[in-house]
């Protein structure tokens, strides 16, 4: 199964990266390892998995508070938010 994200997500991503990295040096890289071993845990189980509505699901993200908010859909996974537990939940829903 392969994966994508959509463009806020990834957007997201990339500034929790550039966030963590600003905060102690190797803080960023150890951070996306850690949401890409998340998007791996999804890809091998992707019904195993909090769901958030019908069509919907995350998986946590190990040391950081981060959610990974995915939808399986014709052999894909869409990556709709790399989710900052901290922030207003339910901020993505219009991603759908």
């Amino acid at each position: 199964m392969r994966y994508y994200f959509h463009e806020h997500a990834e957007t997201e991503f990339d500034r929790a990266v550039e966030y963590y990295e600003d905060c102690r040096h190797g803080l960023g890289i150890d951070f996306a390892q850690e949401v890409y071993t998340t998007i791996d845990r999804i890809i091998q189980y992707p019904e195993a998995w909090s769901p958030m509505s019908n069509n919907t699901r995350r998986c946590l993200v190990n040391r950081f508070p981060f959610g990974v908010i995915y939808q399986v859909k014709s052999g894909f996974v869409r990556i709709i938010a790399v989710a900052d537990l901290r922030r207003r939940p339910d901020y993505w829903l219009n991603r759908g």
